[in-house]
């Protein structure tokens, strides 16, 4: 039985413990934080009870998955594992330092692995003697329910850590992909639009949230709009990725931050966790303008963004074209791929869209990327 361990108890890291343990891992799940792991215990607890209730498991099988979990505040009891995941806060030079203090204490043939959805997994591999075993395994939350992983070795990861990494992630159920290390991987990456656009929609005086939310949904066909996606996210949260995203592409424009949403984070207007982001949740809803005209146009300006931002990734070789759409649609719910969705719409149309705007707004936001032009003069699609 390969022993895993999880440093960090929060919402994250107790997902990842709790998939390991199911699949039959022996499982150390740390933190140097007793009450968290008291909370991770309990709330692990629930979760199985409510699977068992639903009839997802049975006793016996509950009692092997809490039987195969050891809750520890004691860092050394990582010894003996085959793969250790960190999952905490997203500042690098505390992940440093832990990265550190993991490899005084397993062995030399133990993959260790970042949970992080932001940060350079050089870096982080930056500060390990043996760097070829570091990796990056950024899992979507609820972690037991998202089925996509993305997987990305740095550049000094090694193709045998790559592949074993791989072979045990996908052997627990997940859909991986590959990404190379960039800012924002796949998924946060070629997301920002969903987020950004909507929000400068709104700025302008376009439509309102609701207005906004409704087109996405109701026309485009996704689950959530982007501002009620964002006050289930948190605002904080959110605004931190993006800002992050921004910073760590040197200030391109396309990954520009709002002054709307970083002032909702300034009053503490998180969303639904403090019952008011850009709803108020204490009370009814407003209803939107149902223009399905307008909401056409929304759903059109955004999707070609979202279309530019994906089309970018493969033009630069961040991951392939499968796992692109396939990241999109698995991580965070998208109703189709996005680079079949621009073969769908035709990539002229969406180029024009893009090169409407850049004439527009003479703003670098909207420059599309070159890969469309080389496409359209080839009479090329994606798939």
């Amino acid at each position: 039985m390969i022993k895993v361990s999880i440093i960090g108890a929060g919402t994250m890291g107790s997902g990842i413990a709790q998939i390991a343990a199911t699949k039959g891992h022996e499982v150390c799940l740390y933190d140097s934080f007793n009450k968290s792991l008291e909370n991770s215990k309990n709330n692990l607890n629930k979760i199985l009870n409510r699977l068992v209730e639903k009839e997802k498991i049975n006793n016996e099988k509950k009692e092997q998955i809490i039987s195969r979990l050891k809750f520890s505040s004691n860092l050394k009891d990582i010894q003996g594992s085959s793969l250790v995941i960190e999952a905490i806060i997203e500042d690098l030079s505390i992940k440093q330092k832990l990265f550190k203090e993991i490899e005084s204490i397993v062995d030399k043939n133990c993959i260790i692995a970042t949970n992080t959805s932001s940060l350079s997994i050089a870096s982080i591999a930056g500060a390990c003697e043996g760097a070829d075993r570091v990796i990056g395994i950024h899992f979507f939350n609820p972690a037991p329910l998202m089925p996509l992983v993305e997987i990305i070795p740095a550049v000094q990861t090694s193709e045998e850590t790559n592949k074993k990494t791989k072979e045990l992630i996908d052997g627990w159920d997940k859909v991986t992909v590959i990404v190379k290390d960039t800012p924002g991987f796949i998924v946060n990456r070629v997301a920002r639009p969903f987020y950004g656009e909507a929000l400068r929609i709104y700025e302008e005086g376009i439509a309102d949230f609701i207005t906004i939310d409704w087109a996405m949904k109701e026309i485009g066909g996704f689950k959530m709009g982007p501002f009620e996606l964002m006050d289930y996210i948190g605002n904080d949260v959110n605004y931190t990725v993006t800002e992050t995203v921004f910073t760590a592409f040197y200030f391109d424009p396309r990954y520009k931050p709002s002054f709307t949403q970083k002032r909702m984070k300034e009053a503490g207007y998180y969303g639904r966790k403090t019952g008011k982001g850009f709803y108020d949740y204490s009370q009814n809803l407003p209803e939107p303008k149902k223009d399905y005209e307008l909401g056409k146009k929304i759903l059109f300006r955004i999707l070609s963004m979202l279309i530019n931002e994906a089309a970018d990734a493969v033009f630069l070789n961040i991951a392939s074209k499968k796992d692109i759409d396939l990241a999109m649609t698995k991580g965070v719910n998208y109703p189709k791929g996005l680079l079949s969705w621009a073969d769908e719409i035709g990539i002229k149309k969406v180029f024009n869209q893009l090169d409407e705007l850049y004439n527009e707004y003479s703003e670098d936001r909207y420059r599309p990327s070159p890969i469309l032009k080389r496409m359209i003069k080839n009479n090329q699609t994606f798939f």
